[in-house]
């Protein structure tokens, strides 16, 4: 059996705001190691992209170009948890995983500071990835085993968890990128300071995670068995995975990280992997078949193997994925063509009036959340200071050099004549909604107007493409081919709205129906099964984001954003429709 978790460590008797002190030790962990991840995403298309002349140089890449190797990052970084959550769940334990993780990401985003060499950029990304599949599915897995007696709380434990995922993307990509865009500072600096606050998270994490008692230690296992509290004791036998599963499964993952590897590859270089054909198909396009169907053989292999109960709710968890995959190939587009949207085609230059009311606006959405996750932590401090006093002070360290960069770029803004909004700021306002929003969905989930899992993603896709819907009808003006314009920023504005609560609706309380639907012995494995399908949705949305210059020189910019107007919102209709043999997969599971 599992170690015993000490009768919860009393998690629930040193509450800040309503769950346990740990939960938030947590969210300032994954914080900073949002703030690290969103604050380099924010810059990475537009380094590659921006000219190789002028006072801030980048490499001057094509945008098909940049994408293809953003789809390619973003799809491994959601692929290494599969094998994270394995070595975590099987030899070093979750708080392990999560420290390994996090100095790999480290030394990543520290060798990305080098960018003028491809070398450093291309290793730093192989660093990231790496982290980053040992850190990912164990932050969750270890809030999945503090709430494994408290269901009814998980919903809203996991979304205020993505509040601080949100609080470190809404700084990352306001201060990486604010810095990285900046000639007077220039893209090594906004990657270093990426790296700076990795550190900074994986030391506060180490010497904070007394907290957790037993949980997320090494496994230890008796016999054939390991039941947990959300299983019957016949479906705690153990099914192991055998030689014939795991020769397929290493083929399928060689076939596929070299088809993700090769598309970017391909481009940038003459060397193409799969440069042959099979009849009318290219040798990429056989190749994934090939990968898929064996995928599907082995995922239908694997679940005829267990109990029929449990079998219904990885059907569910399954189904779930499957609509996953195109809200995250739609939603990512922030990263890529919405980034390069906000570049080259939204009127970013602001004087007189304007630029007084931005520097407002720009003054307020940046203070008030600031003061709110401090107030948080200070919160945190009041229950935990004296038991681990070295963590909590790297956390005030980090919040200290947080405000001093917030002041000084807010200073340098009012002295400027001309606002120049930043490109990566409008990745700001997805992180700012959700900051804003996220207590209020929580609430709403954990009343009695919580709606089921179908309703929720449903909602949350129609919510999607309307924000793209939005987005169309904005760029309706620009003439076919165009390669510059600027419409007003009020578009992005509104579509990041709708985009955040189309997120608050699906990606949170994902999370949270995976670790109800399946035992606790499965949890970072699952956790990885679904981020292969954000994986899978992520590396679609590089694909698609890289088509944006084809698309609008044939047809428009309005009929590129119209692609992601409707294919959500048909989906989003369909699984809503769904809901009463979803119901009977889940077996009474809310």
């Amino acid at each position: 059996m599992l170690k015993s978790q000490d009768a919860e460590n009393d998690f629930f008797k040193s509450n800040v705001l309503g769950h346990p002190s740990g939960l938030f030790v947590l969210f300032f962990t994954e914080m900073w190691e949002r703030f690290s991840y969103y604050g380099m995403r924010a810059l990475l298309v537009l380094f590659l992209t921006s000219s190789i002349l002028g006072d801030n140089a980048g490499w001057g890449w094509p945008r098909e170009n940049a994408l293809a190797i953003y789809g390619s990052y973003t799809s491994l970084a959601y692929l290494t948890p599969i094998l994270g959550g394995y070595v975590a769940d099987r030899i070093i334990g979750y708080r392990w995983a999560v420290i390994v993780g996090a100095f790999l990401m480290t030394l990543g985003h520290l060798s990305m500071a080098f960018e003028f060499n491809p070398i450093f950029m291309y290793l730093g990304l192989c660093l990231l990835v790496l982290g980053n599949g040992f850190f990912k599915p164990n932050m969750t897995s270890i809030i999945a085993q503090m709430y494994e007696k408290h269901p009814e709380k998980k919903d809203g434990a996991y979304t205020i968890f993505y509040m601080g995922v949100n609080a470190g993307a809404f700084l990352g990509m306001l201060l990486c990128g604010y810095i990285g865009e900046s000639p007077d500072w220039g893209w090594s600096y906004g990657f270093g300071l990426a790296g700076v606050f990795m550190l900074l998270g994986m030391l506060q994490f180490y010497f904070t995670q007394g907290i957790f008692g037993h949980i997320g230690e090494k496994p230890v296992y008796d016999g054939e068995t390991i039941a947990t509290a959300n299983e019957k004791p016949e479906e705690a036998k153990r099914n192991p995975f055998s030689n014939f599963d795991l020769t397929v499964i290493s083929i399928i993952a060689v076939i596929g990280l070299t088809w993700v590897i090769n598309d970017p590859l391909s481009k940038i270089t003459s060397v193409n992997l799969f440069n042959f054909s099979v009849g009318s198909m290219t040798g990429n396009t056989f190749i994934i078949i090939i990968a898929l169907a064996l995928f599907l053989f082995i995922l239908v292999k694997r679940i005829l193997q267990y109990t029929p109960v449990l079998r219904d709710k990885m059907i569910a968890v399954i189904i779930l994925a499957f609509f996953t995959i195109f809200f995250w190939a739609s939603f990512e587009q922030a990263g890529g063509s919405m980034t390069i949207f906000a570049k080259d085609y939204t009127a970013r230059i602001l004087e007189g009036n304007a630029k007084i009311v931005f520097n407002i606006v720009n003054t307020l959405i940046t203070v008030v959340p600031l003061i709110v996750i401090t107030y948080v932590l200070y919160k945190l401090f009041r229950q935990t200071f004296q038991r681990f006093t070295f963590g909590n002070i790297i956390l005030a360290f980090a919040f200290i050099i947080i405000w001093s960069l917030v002041i000084f770029m807010l200073k340098a803004q009012y002295l400027t004549e001309q606002a120049e909004v930043p490109a990566t700021w409008f990745g700001v306002l997805n992180a700012l909604f959700i900051i804003t929003l996220a207590p209020i969905f929580s609430r709403i989930w954990e009343s009695k107007y919580n709606p089921f899992a179908t309703y929720k993603n449903g909602i949350g896709m129609i919510l999607l493409g309307t924000g793209f819907a939005v987005l169309a009808y904005g760029a309706s003006g620009i003439p076919q081919g165009a390669q510059t314009a600027a419409v007003s920023m009020m578009w992005l504005v509104f579509a990041y709205l709708f985009h955040t609560m189309g997120e608050l609706c699906i990606s949170p309380v994902g999370l949270s129906y995976v670790s109800k639907l399946v035992p606790g012995r499965m949890i970072a494995i699952m956790f990885g099964i679904w981020y292969l399908a954000i994986a899978i949705g992520n590396k679609i949305a590089g694909t698609m984001g890289g088509m944006i210059d084809e698309i609008t020189a044939q047809y428009s910019m309005s009929t590129f954003f119209l692609i992601f107007t409707i294919i959500p919102i048909s989906l989003g209709l369909l699984i809503i429709l769904l809901t009463p043999v979803m119901k009977k997969l889940m077996h009474g599971v809310k």
